[in-house]
C-alpha cells in the first residue's frame, strides 16, 4: 500500500478461449492485482462448474469460501502434472517435448486442459500435484499463481526465477514437488 502505490489489473476474460469457441467446458476467467512488490491479489473464476478461487498476499487461497492447500507430495512417481501445449511460438516445441518426455516418463501422468489458470488454481487446491508450461503471458498467470503460492505452493519460471509473470514459462507445485520439477525443467528448458 502506501500513498505512491501503483497498482496494476491483469484480467483474461476467457482463458480457455479455444475450448470455448469448442464447447469444451475448460475455460475461466483471470484476474490479478499487482503493487511494488508483485502480485497482491488473484482470482480464478470457473463458469461452468461455479468455482472461484481466489487469494490475497498473506491471506490463505480458498475456493468458494474453504480454505484449499497443495499437496505434500515429494517424489514425482506419484504426481499428477499438469502442462500446456507451447502453440503461440513454435520455437519452444523442441525443449517442451524434450520436458514432457521425462514428465511422462517420471510421473504418474500428464494432462492438458488448455486453461493456464485452471491448472494453476487446480494445483492450488491439490488436484494437480504441479503444473508446468511454456511460452505464456502475464494475463495466463496472474490469476492463479498467487492462488498457488497462498495455498502453500511455489512459483517460479522453469529455471527457478520470480520474475515468470514477464518471463513467460512457469512452475508451480507444492513446497516439496517443486525442486524435483525444477530438475528437469531446467535441464530441458
Amino acid at each position: 500500500g502506501g500513498a505512491h502505490a501503483t497498482y496494476r489489473w491483469i484480467v483474461d476474460p476467457l482463458d480457455g478461449t479455444t475450448n470455448f469457441i469448442h464447447g469444451v467446458p475448460a475455460f475461466a476467467v483471470s484476474i490479478g492485482l499487482t503493487d511494488a512488490s508483485g502480485l497482491i491479489a488473484g482470482a480464478v473464476h470457473d463458469p461452468c462448474r461455479g468455482e472461484t478461487f481466489h487469494a490475497h498476499r498473506g491471506g490463505g487461497a480458498f475456493l468458494n469460501g474453504s480454505r484449499i492447500a497443495c499437496t505434500a507430495l515429494d517424489h514425482l512417481d506419484a504426481a499428477l502434472i499438469a502442462t500446456g501445449f507451447p502453440f503461440r511460438e513454435m520455437v519452444h516445441l523442441p525443449a517442451y517435448l524434450d520436458a514432457f518426455e521425462r514428465f511422462v516418463r517420471s510421473t504418474s501422468g500428464l494432462r492438458r486442459a488448455g486453461s493456464a489458470s485452471l491448472d494453476l488454481a487446480y494445483t492450488a487446491c491439490g488436484r494437480y500435484d504441479g503444473f508446468f508450461e511454456v511460452g505464456l503471458k502475464p494475463w495466463d498467470l496472474a490469476g492463479g499463481a498467487l492462488v498457488v503460492t497462498e495455498a502453500g505452493g511455489i512459483v517460479t519460471d522453469v529455471h527457478g526465477g520470480r520474475d515468470f509473470l514477464q518471463e513467460g514459462s512457469v512452475v508451480a507445485a507444492g513446497a516439496r514437488l517443486h525442486a524435483a520439477m525444477l530438475t528437469i525443467t531446467r535441464e530441458t528448458l
